[in-house]
């Protein structure tokens, strides 16, 4: 497997945590871990179920959770409410190659915005952990740990509230691919997108690891005492008054089943890279 860009090799140092559901972080875990710089984009994820054949949890199941939002006003009246999460559509047919379901092929471009083209660059979504943990041994890699994925979302700041400091919006530049307006009836745009943005769409943290804040959640490995799942970094839907927030601490447990419209994934491995990096 041949992925866009290099991983990182990150330094070892003490970095602490502030804010929402942040986690400890034990430095000395952490010598020589490598990071993709990009969440896993569909192209990849695409590669990866044409050679092997995969089918997807949400394949199987032949439905998956969509914001309601980005559905066509047909699919957002014939699809149910997920309960306690009404702006969450159960949409049939919806799964990693169609988004938004029938008529949204990620190969097609098609989508509720308008002139919305080929998402081959954008992070791939509607996975759930085994899908992510089977592409992830394919790769020769791993998911995160919590930790690992903190420590190098972090990028070096010792706590701040954001990759990049304090500030959502500093000197009035956009960051991270995020909610602005009123939720959830009515997404802005402000930052450029409604839904997912490509993959390296805005700045780097300081470790060179983009849309580590936003954009789409990040399934993390499994506790290894509890076995709980968590979901690391918000999403397009991400907003400073929500409950699991929308910075560098932002947190969401997860069943390991759950497939949704706003989760990816971002992998990482020990020691030397399985495969040749493209650059």
């Amino acid at each position: 497997m041949t992925l866009a860009a290099p991983p990182l090799i990150l330094p070892v140092g003490q970095v602490s945590s502030r804010g929402l559901a942040a986690v400890p972080v034990d430095p000395q875990q952490l010598e020589g871990l490598r990071v993709d710089e990009a969440c896993v984009s569909v192209a990849e994820f695409a590669t990866f179920a044409r050679e092997t054949g995969y089918v997807s949890v949400a394949e199987r199941a032949g439905a998956s959770a969509v914001f309601s939002g980005l559905l066509r006003p047909d699919l957002r009246r014939a699809s149910p409410t997920v309960p306690g999460a009404p702006w969450w559509r159960l949409v049939e047919g919806a799964d990693w190659a169609h988004p938004e379901g029938p008529g949204s092929d990620v190969a097609a471009g098609t989508h509720a915005d308008a002139g919305r083209s080929d998402r081959a660059d954008h992070p791939v979504v509607h996975l759930a952990a085994e899908d992510a943990e089977a592409f992830a041994a394919w790769c020769g890699m791993r998911l995160p740990t919590e930790e690992e994925w903190e420590r190098a979302a972090r990028g070096g700041l010792e706590g701040t509230r954001y990759p990049w400091g304090d500030e959502l919006v500093p000197d009035g530049e956009h960051m991270a691919n995020l909610w602005q307006g009123s939720f959830p009836l009515r997404d802005t745009a402000e930052d450029g997108y409604r839904g997912t943005a490509p993959v390296r769409s805005f700045p780097p943290n300081d470790l060179g690891l983009y849309e580590v804040t936003g954009n789409v959640w990040e399934w993390c490995a499994a506790d290894a005492a509890t076995g709980a799942r968590a979901v690391r970094g918000g999403s397009y839907l991400g907003r400073e008054d929500s409950e699991t927030g929308c910075g560098i601490a932002a947190r969401a447990t997860r069943e390991a089943s759950a497939t949704r419209g706003d989760t990816g994934m971002r992998l990482v491995t020990d020691g030397a890279l399985p495969w040749t990096p493209a650059r």
